[in-house]
Order: structure tokens, then sequence, then C-alpha cells
């Protein structure tokens, strides 16, 4: 059996991932990260790569392709 340090139980009990529509920042422009990886994704589903989305928009949107193509953390090996 594993214990979990206190630490990771904190970040488990808490709301630790935010829905992109809750963050505060969320109607600013998409970060450079955000751009560049989602001309990646979107290059390699074959879909448009639209410039001009918001923090929260590109997050929903790099979630969608991640799911598509196979990339992300929630991909299984």
């Amino acid at each position: 059996m594993t214990t979990k340090k206190p630490q990771q139980q904190d970040i488990e009990n808490t709301n630790a991932i935010k829905d992109p529509d809750e963050w505060t920042t969320g109607d600013e422009p998409m970060t450079g990260a955000q751009r560049s990886y989602l001309k990646t994704l979107s290059d390699q589903a074959g879909e448009e790569f639209d410039e001009n989305l918001t923090k929260a928009d590109a997050s929903k949107r790099i979630d969608e392709l991640q799911q598509k193509t196979g990339r992300g953390a929630d991909k299984q090996d």
C-alpha cells in the first residue's frame, strides 16, 4: 500500500485544475506557448489554426486536438 505525502493529498483535495471558463485571465490573448502548441496540433490534426483565440478558448481547443491526435497527458501507451 502506498502512502501519499500530505502535499500530494492537499493538491488532490483542491480544485488545482480550474475550468478555463473560470480563469480570471481567460479572456486575454493566448500565450506564445499555447499558440505554438496549438499550431502544431492543428497541423497534425489537419484542422485550421485560429490565431485569435483567448487563453481559455485556446486551452479548450488544445484539449480537443490532443484527444483527436492522441497527444497529451491523457494518452495511454
